[in-house]
């Protein structure tokens, strides 16, 4: 099977999710951030795994389930810490962030026969999801990361390399209100959606 990795920030105020303020406070936005982490950890501790392992900037809090292996991102870029967290990984592995909260656990169920690579475009051009059956930390050094053509750069990093890519759904990230109001309306039922209709009732967002 394969170790699903997880790499995430602490959802404290002002380091997550600041493209939600305004309309949303810090302390919103970061309760915002936590929901979102703890329906993709269970997402990801409900599917099938060798290993469960959050590569986490900050300290892991009370939204952490059991199962979990906990290790620091490194220092660097957002390329070197993605490269570093395949690093750690022996056999196939998959990848995801912190800002799909309606992320199944069917969606993170791989099989790497027939391919050596997963690849999950997501709506803004970047990915929320990488499988590597080998992981090798140089397909992502180098590619840019946070811009409209992330996912194109590292799709095709990974054909240049020779490997046969199995594509996942397009999924949309949550960075800003109107993301997360389109987000918890495919998971309705998830802490993700009950949290934004708390934070809603106080702003007005979402009605």
């Amino acid at each position: 099977m394969t170790t699903l990795l997880v790499i995430a920030k602490e959802p404290l105020p002002g380091r997550v999710k600041t493209r939600l303020t305004p309309p949303f406070t810090p302390v919103q936005a970061a309760a915002l951030a936590e929901a979102a982490l703890a329906d993709t950890l269970h997402a990801v501790a409900a599917a099938p795994a060798t290993r469960r392992v959050l590569v986490l900037d900050g300290r892991p809090g009370p939204w952490l389930p059991p199962g979990f292996d906990v290790v620091p991102q490194c220092t660097g870029g957002l390329d070197l810490r993605l490269a570093d967290a395949f690093a750690r990984c022996e056999g196939p592995a998959l990848l995801i962030g912190m800002d799909t909260p309606q992320v199944t656990p069917d969606l993170l169920t791989v099989d790497f026969a027939g391919c050596e690579a997963y690849f999950g475009p997501a709506e803004d051009g970047g990915f929320w999801a990488l499988g590597l059956a080998a992981p090798d930390p140089a397909l992502l050094r180098g590619v840019p990361m946070s811009t409209a053509g992330t996912g194109a750069v590292q799709r095709r990093r990974l054909v240049a390399a020779g490997l046969r890519v199995r594509d996942l759904p397009r999924l949309r990230d949550v960075d800003t209100a109107a993301d997360a109001v389109a987000v918890a309306a495919l998971a309705p039922h998830g802490r993700f959606a009950a949290r934004l209709a708390g934070c809603a009732a106080h702003t007005g967002t979402g009605r």
